[in-house]
């Protein structure tokens, strides 16, 4: 099974994942994307066709043809990128609604969400020379195994901790990029704990009277051990300092090695010497969190933040099973219709996904 069988042979079981043929034709009407019956008989021959162009490998041309070909509409590539540019709003509706229809339940127990984003690049030269992108901002939600949230914005949109509506109870993970002080705060006193990554030098550490902790020197101070959990605190722009813990473990010697040998290049590749702070930090994974240690022990944290590679898992599913790209176009108005529908179809595929040799399932039972 894959993403064009769907178009096809399983067409039906989309329609009926997505609410019904009623359903599509009464969103696509609230959305503007299908306000009568001229060439497209209903909503579900228009999403059909729009998901036949973004999802197979045919340009507009082609898939104006396969739609005649199959009986679906008979349509100039004119009039279907017309009808895509038109789209945009229906199938970030259908996302939406695809999503909110899975969402957890926290009273199910404690739901884990895995932050993270990925990009791809925009199309044409001048995208090239300008790293112009589209980033699409992400939470995977476990134990149930699906994207629980999306959010897509150009280059210009950041990583940010706080994008997502927090659930209470939740467990928010996520690496270096989002150890953000002030969102942390607001996310914690929202009723959800984290697990983020640390880099040495990207938060001011404090100690319980709000003198500076030196980092460094707990490092050294836990080297014999090579495991570290004891309180520590964050300063933020606004509002007291967060209460934390601060857990590390020092890498084995040969991803230590590694690790200061990929610090050594980054700093001959800036021109600089690499300090002795950055090497000694590089023999370590830090970690802050604030799960209480009476509940979670240092081995639960460094177990929580190790199930982050899921959602690289899930972005490798994204990318090559659905086959997500840069869209062909620099027309924002078709753009983001074309990445949308690779969201939706993730979305209506995840529920197979044990169908698919990449399952995550297998991969963590190896």
């Amino acid at each position: 099974m894959n993403a064009e069988s769907l178009i096809d042979r399983d067409w039906n079981h989309i329609v009926a994942r997505l609410g019904g043929a009623a359903h599509l034709e009464s969103s696509a009407r609230r959305a503007k994307a299908f306000l009568r019956a001229r060439m497209i008989a209903n909503a579900a021959d228009l999403l059909r066709m729009i998901l036949a162009y973004c999802l197979g490998e045919r340009g507009l041309r082609s898939t104006a043809a396969w739609a005649s070909a199959v009986g679906l509409v008979d349509i100039s590539n004119v009039a279907l990128l017309y009808r895509l540019r038109q789209c945009g709003d229906w199938l970030a509706l259908l996302v939406g609604q695809t999503l909110a229809s899975d969402a957890p339940k926290a009273a199910q127990g404690r739901l884990i969400r895995l932050v993270d984003a990925t990009t791809v690049r925009k199309a044409g030269a001048l995208a090239k020379t300008t790293n112009s992108l589209w980033r699409i901002h992400s939470a995977f939600d476990l134990p149930n195994e699906r994207f629980g949230f999306f959010e897509l914005t150009d280059e210009r949109g950041g990583e940010r901790l706080d994008r997502i509506p927090v659930v209470a109870g939740e467990i928010r993970i996520g690496d270096r990029a989002y150890l953000q002080p002030d969102r942390i705060g607001e996310i914690l006193e929202a009723g959800a704990d984290i697990v983020v990554r640390a880099g040495w030098t990207n938060a001011r550490w404090l100690e319980a009277g709000g003198e500076p902790a030196d980092i460094l020197a707990i490092l050294r101070k836990g080297a014999e051990r090579g495991l570290i959990d004891q309180p520590i605190f964050i300063a933020r722009k606004s509002g007291g300092p967060l209460d934390l813990r601060l857990v590390a473990v020092k890498k084995p010697p040969h991803a230590a090695e590694i690790a200061c040998r990929k610090a050594r290049k980054q700093a001959m590749k800036g021109r600089h010497q690499v300090s002795k702070g950055t090497l000694i930090a590089a023999e370590w994974v830090i970690i802050v969190t604030s799960l209480a240690r009476d509940a979670f022990t240092t081995e639960d944290v460094l177990a929580l933040y190790r199930l982050r590679w899921r959602i690289e898992l899930a972005f490798k599913r994204l990318k090559s099973l659905i086959g997500l790209k840069g869209p062909p176009g620099t027309d924002e108005r078709s753009a983001k219709p074309y990445l949308l529908a690779h969201l939706l179809m993730i979305l209506l595929l995840e529920p197979l996904v044990d169908e698919f040799e990449d399952s995550p399932r297998w991969a963590l039972a190896a």
